[in-house]
């Protein structure tokens, strides 16, 4: 077995190669940017070393720094992680032939399937069902447009090198085509640095099912089940399960087979995954072979009881697959959530920034999990983050905060001790798509396993409004603000040195104003009664409805936990910010209210208060993210039409193209083509 490896990858997935190589008494080596000199996987390293600058193709994907790192410290290893050089052939190559064991796949083996292209056409020529396309590189838009049309729309425009939802594009006609070659294209030179672009069919309502396989170096290839990834938005997975709600048995057996054979025939070594689209009648093709670990493989740690990165190190170092397909279990249930740094009330725009709260739910499972306890799977949460409180998350590589996975012994309760623990997910500083996700797991048609791929965009194609999450019992926030409200009152009295006559009084009816905008709030009347500080506990009656609270948590802390009419709950409470330093924010189940809790004379006079509007920014082109501005496509005195591209803004690898939502005339550009931005900082100003 190996003594030392370095892991050439940052943020979460290198913090889970350390781990688990710390249990399997593994030394190992961090390799950093000059942005991650803080980061966790760092500090968690045995040692480090610095490779360069921010930017990736001046660090984590120069493979000469990595390869010199690795023999500065002795590295006998490299472990890929997912991303930046995972699925780059001539790295793998490049480590075999300095003398070290790479990680992951052989180099045929990742020529062979890591390219999108070549891996098409060996799957046709084992006979293996395939998505109608060209698969060979286009090299100008107008062919693009050309091939699409004989295709028929839509089209799916991918990156040959593509992967994590980079460099793809669907297009429904000439113009998504032409534009969306070139997007493309531009994304893969900078993120994968291969250019190269493919075109396919776009099989609409597909579900996306992927088969996880693991192979050593003594032939032998065994699936380890599979993973419903259909919950994606702009093809990237939000929401990972295993198994899947969907396929049968039957099917499960058909397209594990079928990723076996296809592993076989390329000599597959080490985790690997095989992705398949499949129809509403389970029909199944091959969609793409990804030569490394998944971002989503905890889910499948969690049904199987295996350690998949362990296996991978073991794999490497020669040795045999420890069991057999027959003995691979598959008990309980897991899903994973992707923590995200972006907004989803502003159209998921990235969010960069420190990190001035970061408290994840308590963990209970390690990464993999002991399948059975009392003849019962044993279910839990678990954590895999890169990120700590007071750090940040920079501008330059992906927007992943975390993943949050959790185990249940079905499918239904592991959706409810999923919502349990984003409800326990502390994040401030930055914004987080935690809301978005709590508004997914508790949709209907989630919840019953009736989705496929275009589920995000079919129910949220106007974008994500706090009314998007629905409460199924609103009144109950409306209770916890008034709950804190007369559990404050009560420290309050209980100061001394306050003046005779005067000290401060708690009473029983209050008035809870919900805020809302443009100063449309809602009034509540509430009664707070039988307060026991000792107990934590009080008789909150909102209207008609009664709730018992309990709970201890202390005044100050985010994360609230106690007992509401004897069930237990989770809610997240911050009282005053910049905007309404007044107000109390109460967050539970992805739902949010901003409320002022005031005494009932109070109330009445803040009717009288007059609205004050914000002032008119429509005459300016605001930067939505921090990032780089890449281009601006207009210039002082040009006309300009509602959806004209105006500017180019490129964040977390992504290029984001601003467009006027108005006809209108440019009156001056406020900022040049390669300043970096800050949130709501004026680009263009209109005449």
């Amino acid at each position: 077995m190996f003594k030392k490896i370095l892991i050439a990858n940052r943020g979460e997935i290198a913090c889970r190669v350390i781990k688990t190589a710390k249990k399997m008494g593994i030394a190992t080596v961090a390799v950093y940017s000059e942005a991650d000199k803080d980061a966790r996987h760092v500090e968690l390293a045995d040692e480090s070393v610095l490779l360069g600058p921010a930017p990736s193709r001046e660090s984590y994907l120069v493979a000469d720094k990595i390869i010199a790192a690795a023999k500065q410290t002795g590295a006998e290893a490299i472990h890929p992680g997912y991303g930046f050089l995972s699925e780059n052939e001539a790295f793998a190559r490049r480590v075999e032939e300095e003398g070290m064991v790479f990680i992951g796949p052989k180099h045929y083996s990742i020529a062979a399937m890591g390219d999108k292209i070549a891996s098409k056409k060996l799957a046709n020529d084992a006979k293996v069902n395939t998505i109608p396309g060209y698969n060979d590189a286009i090299s100008t838009p107008e062919q693009a447009v050309d091939i699409a049309k004989g295709i028929g729309y839509p089209v799916m425009i991918k990156a040959s090198a593509g992967g994590g939802g980079k460099g793809l594009r669907v297009a429904f006609n000439d113009k998504e085509a032409f534009e969306g070659f070139s997007s493309c294209r531009n994304e893969a030179r900078n993120s994968f640095g291969d250019d190269r672009v493919f075109i396919e069919k776009f099989v609409e309502e597909p579900r996306h099912i992927e088969i996880q396989v693991l192979g050593d170096a003594h032939g032998n290839v065994v699936y380890l089940h599979e993973r419903e990834c259909s919950i994606q938005r702009r093809h990237q997975k939000v929401i990972e399960e295993a198994p899947s709600p969907f396929i049968s048995d039957a099917t499960r057996k058909a397209m594990g087979e079928q990723a076996v054979a296809l592993a076989k025939a390329v000599k597959y070594q080490s985790a690997g995954t095989v992705e398949f689209v499949v129809g509403k009648d389970q029909s199944f093709y091959f969609l793409e072979m990804n030569t490394r670990l998944q971002v989503e493989h905890p889910v499948t740690e969690c049904i199987t009881g295996l350690d998949l990165v362990e296996q991978m190190i073991r794999v490497a170092a020669g040795e045999k697959l420890g069991f057999t397909q027959a003995q691979i279990k598959r008990e309980g249930w897991a899903i994973e959530c992707r923590i995200n740094a972006e907004d989803p009330f502003r159209n998921f725009l990235p969010s960069t920034g420190r990190l001035v709260k970061y408290q994840p739910p308590e963990q209970t499972l390690e990464a993999s999990v002991p399948t059975l306890q009392g003849g019962e799977p044993l279910g839990g949460v678990r954590v895999d983050t890169g990120v700590y409180e007071g750090g940040e998350i920079p501008m330059f590589y992906d927007s992943m905060i975390a993943k949050l996975i959790v185990h249940g012994k079905d499918r239904l309760e592991a959706i409810a001790r999923m919502r349990q623990a984003l409800n326990g997910f502390v994040i401030r500083g930055i914004s987080s798509n935690i809301p978005f996700q709590a508004a997914l797991l508790a949709h209907p048609k989630f919840v019953s396993g009736d989705f496929n791929t275009g589920f995000i965009a079919e129910h949220y194609s106007q974008g994500f409004k706090a009314e998007d999450v629905p409460h199924d019992d609103p009144l109950f926030l409306v209770a916890l603000a008034a709950f804190v409200r007369r559990k404050a009152r009560e420290r309050a009295a209980g100061i001394s040195g306050q003046v005779p006559g005067h000290g401060v009084e708690h009473a029983s009816d209050l008035v809870v104003v919900v805020l809302g905008a443009q100063g449309q709030h809602q009034h509540h009347a509430v009664q707070v009664i039988n307060y026991d500080a000792a107990a934590g506990s009080a008789d909150v009656h909102v209207g008609a409805r009664h709730y018992a609270i309990q709970s201890h948590t202390k005044l100050g802390d985010v994360l609230m936990t106690g007992r509401c009419n004897g069930q237990p709950f989770s809610a997240q409470i911050e009282s005053g910010w910049a905007k309404q330093p007044l107000a109390m924010r109460v967050a539970h189940n992805g739902t949010q209210i901003d409320a002022l809790v005031l005494l009932p004379r109070a109330a009445e006079l803040l009717k009288l208060m007059p609205y004050k509007a914000p002032p008119d920014l429509s005459k300016f082109l605001l930067s939505p993210m921090p990032g780089l501005l890449v281009d601006v496509a207009v210039a002082p005195g040009q006309k300009v039409l509602a959806g004209e591209k105006l500017a180019v803004i490129e964040a977390m690898k992504m290029e984001n193209i601003l467009v006027a939502t108005q006809d209108g005339v440019v009156g001056e550009v406020l900022a040049k083509k390669g300043e970096s931005l800050t949130v709501d900082q004026p680009i263009i100003a209109f005449a």
